[in-house]
């Protein structure tokens, strides 16, 4: 009969909502169970639903577990929770990661214990009515009242049904709102009971409803300025009782009675408004009350609980600038140094990552130096190095601070954790901090003590390695006695240029041998014993290669170009115009100018090829025009190249200096041949009555002026003369001409004051002609 009956039974499971246990390590799955009978033909004919849940634990979630890794494992074992579901879960988990729910749990848990210890019975649903009147009595009867209702709440099937009894959530309300100074142990009842409900998304809004988080941000703010009057108090107290050990003795415990129960209720309430804060509105609320101002202060306590969930509220706001703006101005990282190292693992890898989100800022970066986190953070790359090489590796990128890691032990472990690692891939932290610390040149002296040059050479040729290669290139840019080691690779890197190879890989081997400036270094057996100049001619050819592999081949040809045979084979393989050619395609970009205009500086210094860029090419008339470039470097090299071939080359020289004086003197220039114009126009007014005596004065005026402009432009010519030669007779030729200046203006100056004089003479014998004719008439 049950055998027939089975056959008209179904049963259909649908999964539900997914969330994170309110005090646990676990997730909870919500489910719903649909049991159908169904008839003879397969119809519908009675059926019943339920709704369940499913706890998933993971007690194996700790700050270093690979949370991707165990959402699948999650997924997979559990037939609830589709395989869409997968995000989900995860973001669940990191959830619960940086929760520590089990720090708020096990010590609450005590609390609420000592506070039942008179109850003889547990809470009861059927009984909230009873609780609720208690609420009503006095403070004695409210913390009983409270912690019998926290009971249920600490069951999560239990806040559904307090969810909808209204009457009690308001009490609990009204009293913390009314009462919560005047007992510490209810205010931290009744906020516990309020972050039940929130350690649920969907709770959220019955929190937010009856004002809880603004409640608790007024609790930490009252209870951080109480503990600033104990800790006075307490000073006070062992200053007056020096001499009295027993008093002092008193009041110490004392005070860390009162410190135990209210770092319990700041537990509690920063909780709350932790998962409140998973809504970035709620969040801002929170900033703009200066949530990141208190948190900081708690930091000063030492309890590792409540600095775990400090530092892991802070971690959390610290993702968003105007937060981390605020955590700046503020001492965080000063507090936070202390915390590294320390003995609980969890406080410490929480401290690590929220200092790896400070660490983005420059200025934080310049903090975490000052206050001594260098040789702190180096001593933990053994145990956690993950974390403790990001924070060394923002560091690192600092050229003000590169220097600093010589000081401390971080090259030496760095060198023996790439020597480790055999042919294994090497981390990218791991490569990306030796890489930034090689540009600097102690550093990399420290690189390549005992066999550390070869090691990485032997590695990097080995395994291809371009960042590897990358980290010996900088290496290989520092003068002094690094650079002459290099000598034993050349062949090496020589041989890795060619065309087949891969254009980073290749890269990285030029600008190598580019940086190699050793004059013992036998370019011309180089370059014939490795056929490179063909190779470096083709790549020099506009869109031939990537831009920086072209730049690469420029520096290496300038690099080169230091030898005379060298430079010789360069100008006879015709590398000279596609040099011109490579200049007119990158003519806007400055670095590949600077690099071009260097390779004819190093040129012009040997015979063979100062006659090719001279007679053959029309290299000194793309410098001329470069000679006024808006970079200086440029302008510079232009100048230095230029001076060369001008005194070389007497056509080329006279071109040179006659540009230089034009731009040189352009303003004086002008404004005599406007003057000259200005001049040669007619009088406007030819009938003017004016003295004989002033037209001559200006006449002579002008004439003297127009000799004192030309001695002037002879003098600047001359003196301008002098930079580019600085011989003697032209030295000579300028006092001269300074001595004429001199002579024409006191000249001028004396015929000016024999005018005025003619003028007055003039004038009064006027006057006394006049009075004598008045005389006669009269």
């Amino acid at each position: 009969k049950m055998q027939d009956d089975a056959r008209y039974l179904k049963r259909k499971v649908t999964a539900g909502s997914l969330d994170v246990h309110p005090t646990e390590k676990a997730l909870v799955v919500h489910y719903e169970v649909e049991a159908s009978i169904l008839g003879e033909g397969g119809g519908h004919m009675l059926g019943e639903r339920k709704e369940g849940q499913k706890i998933i634990r993971v007690k194996s979630l700790s700050p270093s577990t690979d949370v991707g890794a165990l959402a699948k494992k999650v997924v997979e074992e559990c037939k609830l929770i589709p395989q869409s579901r997968l995000p989900q879960v995860e973001q669940l988990l990191y959830y619960l990661q940086n929760r520590k729910a089990y720090v708020l749990h096990s010590s609450c848990t005590l609390l609420v214990h000592a506070l039942l210890k008179v109850n003889d019975g547990e809470a009861s649903v059927t009984r909230v009515d009873e609780y609720i009147e208690l609420l009503y009595e006095g403070v004695p009867e409210k913390i009983r009242g409270s912690a019998l209702i926290l009971q249920l709440a600490r069951n999560p099937d239990n806040l559904e049904e307090l969810l909808h009894n209204e009457a009690a959530l308001g009490a609990l309300a009204r009293v913390l709102r009314e009462d919560w100074k005047q007992s510490v142990e209810l205010a931290t009842i009744i906020i516990y009971i309020f972050f039940c409900f929130s350690s649920f998304s969907q709770f959220h809004g019955v929190v937010s409803h009856y004002k809880i988080g603004a409640l608790c941000m007024s609790v930490v703010e009252h209870e951080l300025k109480r503990h600033d009057v104990w800790r006075e108090e307490l000073r006070k107290k062992n200053k007056a009782y020096i001499l009295h050990w027993r008093d002092q003795d008193k009041a110490v415990r004392k005070y860390h009675g009162l410190l135990s129960k209210q770092e319990q209720l700041l537990r509690v309430s920063l909780y709350l408004l932790l998962n409140l804060a998973e809504d970035t509105r709620t969040e801002l609320k929170m900033r703009n009350k200066n949530i990141v101002v208190l948190l900081v202060k708690v930091l000063e306590r030492d309890d590792e609980e409540l600095l775990v969930l400090v530092v892991s509220f802070l971690k959390k706001l610290s993702i968003f600038l105007e937060n981390k703006n605020d955590m700046a101005e503020v001492d965080t990282v000063e507090r936070l140094a202390r915390l590294v190292p320390c003995d609980h693992e969890d406080l410490l890898n929480l401290t690590l990552r929220l200092l790896l989100n400070l660490s983005f800022d420059s200025g934080l970066r310049a903090k975490m130096v000052e206050v001594g986190l260098l040789p702190k953070l180096t001593a933990l790359l053994e145990s956690l190095w993950c974390v403790s090489m990001r924070i060394l590796y923002h560091i690192s990128i600092d050229d003000r601070f590169k220097g600093m890691f010589v000081y401390t032990d971080c090259i030496p472990q760095l060198m023996q954790m790439l020597y480790e690692h055999g042919e294994e891939d090497t981390e990218a932290e791991l490569i990306s901090i030796c890489i930034n610390l090689a540009a600097n040149k102690r550093n990399a002296q420290l690189m390549c003590e005992g066999n550390g040059l070869k090691m990485l050479m032997k590695r990097a040729l080995k395994m291809k390695d371009g960042l590897l290669m990358k980290m010996i290139r900088n290496i290989s840019q520092h003068d002094g006695p690094t650079k002459p080691v290099f000598i034993d690779y050349v062949g090496d890197l020589a041989a890795e240029i060619r065309a087949e190879e891969e254009e980073e890989w290749v890269l990285e081997c030029l600008g190598t041998l580019a940086n190699l400036t050793i004059p013992d270094l036998d370019w011309e057996l180089v370059l014939k014993e490795y056929n490179l100049v063909p190779y470096l001619k083709d790549r020099l050819k506009p869109g031939s290669a990537e831009d920086d592999l072209i730049l690469e081949v420029v520096i290496m040809i300038g690099t080169v170009s230091m030898d005379d045979a060298c430079a010789a084979m360069l100008a006879k393989s015709g590398i000279i115009p596609a040099l011109i050619e490579l200049l007119n395609a990158q003519q806007e970009d400055d670095e590949f100018v600077c690099q071009i205009v260097y390779v004819f500086y190093q040129m012009v210094f040997h015979q063979a090829t100062r006659d090719v860029i001279i007679k053959d090419t029309q290299a000194p008339a793309y410098l001329i025009d470069l000679m006024h470039d808006k970079n200086a470097e440029i302008r510079k090299v232009c100048d230095n190249t230029l001076d060369i071939i001008a005194e070389y080359d007497e056509e080329w020289g006279r071109k040179i200096q006659s540009e230089k004086f034009r731009f040189h003197n352009n303003q004086w220039l002008e404004m005599v041949e406007s003057r000259q114009a200005d001049e040669s126009e007619p009088y406007l007014y030819d009938n003017d009555d004016r003295t004989d005596l002033f037209y001559s004065a200006g006449t002579r005026t002008t004439q003297n002026t127009q000799f004192i402009s030309i001695v002037f432009l002879q003098f600047q010519y001359i003196t301008f003369s002098s930079k580019a030669v600085g011989s003697l007779s032209t030295i000579c030729n300028v006092c001269v001409c300074v001595c004429v200046c001199v002579c024409i203006c006191v000249f001028q100056m004396e015929s000016l004051q024999q005018t005025v004089r003619s003028a007055q003479i003039s004038s009064m014998t006027s006057s006394l002609k006049m009075e004598t004719c008045s005389t006669r008439g009269e």
